[in-house]
């Protein structure tokens, strides 16, 4: 692989989204679109400018790029709003953890058996992966201007706080997949759930806390002005990530936990809470210091893991899958969300357009690279699943890239008729 030409498109890209930026949120395209593109582009299909072999030969470069991205994507939903927020939402964010993620990964496997004909074990390694709604892909539609004007505060505060919760969490639905497809025990499985999930809590608090005392006690003397700030929170993610690494617990829960704890002792320092009220229709009052951080993981640093994966991408595999490959997709990102959550609209509280725009915005993106990557790290690979997987990625980079803005106005559309009144009741 010529890292050089990676670093040159990657550079060259950065360029073209710094100049589009104040209008690319009105186009049919996104960052990690663009560095998809620009990468199959660039792979051995194409020009053979990096001449990188498929990702399931090198699953583990874009598990640990997948893990730090993820770690960075993480800590910035943890700071984007405040603690009240979480508090507020706390019941229905407990529905989506633990129902809607759950029923997503049966879905996604049922789909993965009956439609591409995976066996029962492949078919839960597939649905596990690509069950959590992703952070890094949610982010491009919750973030920015236009999405604080058009979109209620509470529904970009719960798919943010979802994505960056249920990354960490799906680890258990993953580990039972593992189980059993392989040889780890049901009673290993829930074994190393426990110890990591519970681990992680307890490594996330502790970091995030000290890291909140650390700003506070700088910012005392003036260290921790909002540039030094802004990368401290970078640095401590990655920091977090390493420690949780070493002790073997889940360590994209750890960092978000940790960003909660830092939001939490953090308060005041500048790198923590936020002002939004997360009640109305978001007016600008969230965009603090810590957005940034979301919005410059959103421009610029997904794209060297998606041009390395649009040129990695098992182009001979998907061919394998046949007519499978596109029937998948399809039914995937239609059925695997968008029924559940609308018929949990009750419980969790959404008018029907808002129902409609969470359901289809809960994107498959890097976190499924990383369970699947985890995957094929723990059992060996599968290719059948790390294409299946991977095409499903793929297809919901280039869905969601496309319809962002086009949604964003339908919401606005739908939202408007219905707060319009009936002929009948004016007279």
């Amino acid at each position: 692989m010529h890292i050089d030409v990676v670093l040159a498109v990657v550079g060259g890209l950065g360029v073209i989204v710094a100049a589009i930026s104040s209008t690319m949120r009105r186009l049919p395209l996104s960052e990690p679109l663009l560095g998809l593109v620009a990468g199959i582009l660039l792979g051995p299909q194409l020009l053979d400018a990096v001449p990188i072999t498929p990702v399931t030969e090198e699953h583990g470069l874009f598990h640990e790029l997948a893990r730090i991205l993820l770690a960075v994507s993480v800590m910035a939903v943890a700071l984007r709003y405040p603690i009240a927020a979480l508090r507020r939402h706390r019941r229905a964010l407990a529905v989506l953890l633990l129902v809607v993620m759950p029923a997503m990964a049966a879905i996604s496997a049922g789909l993965g058996w009956a439609v591409a004909g995976l066996p029962l074990a492949a078919a839960l390694l597939f649905g596990a992966a690509i069950c959590p709604t992703d952070p890094v892909l949610a982010s491009s539609v919750v973030t920015g201007e236009f999405a604080e004007r058009d979109l209620p505060a509470r529904d970009r505060q719960l798919l943010s706080l979802e994505s960056g919760a249920n990354d960490g969490l799906a680890l258990p639905l993953v580990l039972a997949a593992i189980a059993v497809a392989g040889p780890l025990g049901a009673g290993a499985a829930v074994t190393e759930s426990l110890g990591q999930v519970l681990g992680a809590l307890a490594v996330g608090a502790i970091l995030g806390a000290v890291g909140g005392a650390a700003l506070r006690l700088g910012a005392r003397h003036g260290a921790t002005a909002h540039g030094p700030a802004l990368l401290f929170t970078v640095v401590l993610a990655l920091g977090i990530l390493g420690v949780a690494g070493l002790l073997h617990v889940d360590g994209v829960l750890a960092v978000f936990v940790g960003g909660l704890a830092l939001n939490l002792v953090g308060t005041g320092t500048g790198t923590g809470t936020g002002t939004g009220t997360g009640t109305g229709t978001g007016t600008g009052t969230e965009r603090t210091a810590e957005v940034e951080i979301d919005e410059a993981v959103n421009r610029f640093a997904v794209l060297p893991l998606f041009v390395l994966l649009g040129a990695a991408l098992p182009w001979q595999q998907w061919a394998q899958l046949g007519w499978a490959a596109p029937a998948l997709v399809v039914t995937v990102l239609l059925l695997r969300r968008i029924p559940i959550v609308l018929l949990l609209r009750q419980p969790l509280h959404l008018p029907l357009p808002d129902a409609v725009y969470l359901g289809w915005f809960g994107p498959v993106g890097v976190s499924a690279l990383l369970y699947l990557t985890l995957e094929a790290e723990r059992l060996g690979v599968n290719e059948t699943v790390l294409a299946a997987g991977t095409l499903v990625l793929a297809a919901s980079t280039v869905a969601f890239g496309l319809t962002a803005a086009a949604g964003r106005a339908l919401y606005v559309r739908a939202r408007s008729n219905e707060s319009r009144p009936r002929e009948a009741d004016v007279h």
